[in-house]
C-alpha cells in the first residue's frame, strides 16, 4: 500500500465499553479527562439535535477531497462515527444531503468533520448526528490522496481508531478505550454530586463557604 492511499481494517470498540458512556455529557467527561482534550471551539452540531456517541472510524483526507470518506461510507459499521481530518479547510464541503443519507441507510452514528459541509438544511432536518468546522455550498473533489483508520487530529484534538466518540451542544471529545471505562465511573460520580449540589440550590441549602476559603487561602484580603 502506498503512502496517501492506504486503506486500513477496521477497528471495534466493545458495545460496553462505548454503552457506558452513553448519557454522559461532553463535558464531565472532558472534566474527567484532566480538562486537556477537546475538538476545538470551531467545531459545532449541525443536525437537529440529540448526542453522538459511537466507535472512531477515521479518515485523513487531502482539504477539499472527498474520494476516502466515500470509501469509509462504504466500509464502517453501523454505530461507527466517521470522523475526517480535512485540516480544517473550508473552502469545498466535504460531505452533503447524498452522503448523509448513505451513511443513515447504513446505520451509522454520525460524522465529525475538521472542514466544511453543505446543504445543512437537510443537515439541520436530520437526526443523524454533523459536526464540522463550517459551511460551503462549494462541492468537493474525488481524487485523493487520503487514508484510513489511521490516528488523526481533529482541531487538536488527537483521535485513534476504535476511540469512543461523544458530542452534544457543547462539542466533541475522543475518549481512548483503554481509558473509557474509568471515563465513565468518574463521570457518573460527577454527575450524581452536581445533581446533588442542583438539588442543594433549589431547596437552599447550598454551601458556599468555600469560595471565600479558597481566596484566603490564596493571601487575597477580604
Amino acid at each position: 500500500m502506498s503512502i496517501g492511499f492506504r486503506v486500513r481494517p477496521r477497528v471495534a470498540a466493545s458495545k460496553d465499553l462505548v454503552d457506558g458512556l452513553a448519557g454522559v455529557p461532553t463535558s464531565i467527561a472532558s472534566d474527567n479527562m484532566a480538562r486537556l482534550f477537546a475538538g476545538g471551539c470551531g467545531l459545532r452540531p449541525y443536525h437537529r439535535g440529540g448526542a453522538l456517541l459511537g466507535t472512531a472510524f477515521t479518515v485523513r483526507t487531502r482539504p477539499g477531497d472527498n474520494l476516502m470518506v466515500h470509501k469509509a461510507i462504504d466500509m464502517a459499521e453501523p454505530g461507527d462515527v466517521v470522523v475526517v481530518d480535512a485540516g480544517g479547510d473550508l473552502t469545498n464541503a466535504i460531505i452533503g444531503e447524498i452522503m448523509l443519507s448513505i451513511a443513515a441507510r447504513r446505520g451509522l452514528a454520525g460524522f465529525v468533520i475538521d472542514g466544511a459541509v453543505r446543504d445543512t438544511d437537510h443537515i439541520g432536518a436530520s437526526p443523524l448526528p454533523v459536526y464540522a468546522r463550517g459551511v460551503t455550498h462549494r462541492g468537493p473533489y474525488k481524487d485523493g490522496p487520503g487514508e484510513l483508520n489511521c490516528p488523526v487530529s481533529i482541531g487538536g484534538m488527537p483521535v485513534m481508531p476504535g476511540d469512543v466518540i461523544i458530542g452534544d451542544a457543547d462539542g466533541v471529545l475522543a475518549i481512548p478505550q483503554a481509558a473509557a471505562a474509568e471515563v465513565a465511573r468518574f463521570s457518573r460520580e460527577q454527575m450524581a454530586r452536581e445533581q446533588a449540589i442542583l438539588a442543594s440550590i433549589a431547596d437552599g441549602s447550598i454551601d458556599r463557604s468555600w469560595v471565600d476559603a479558597t481566596l484566603k487561602a490564596r493571601g487575597c484580603a477580604l
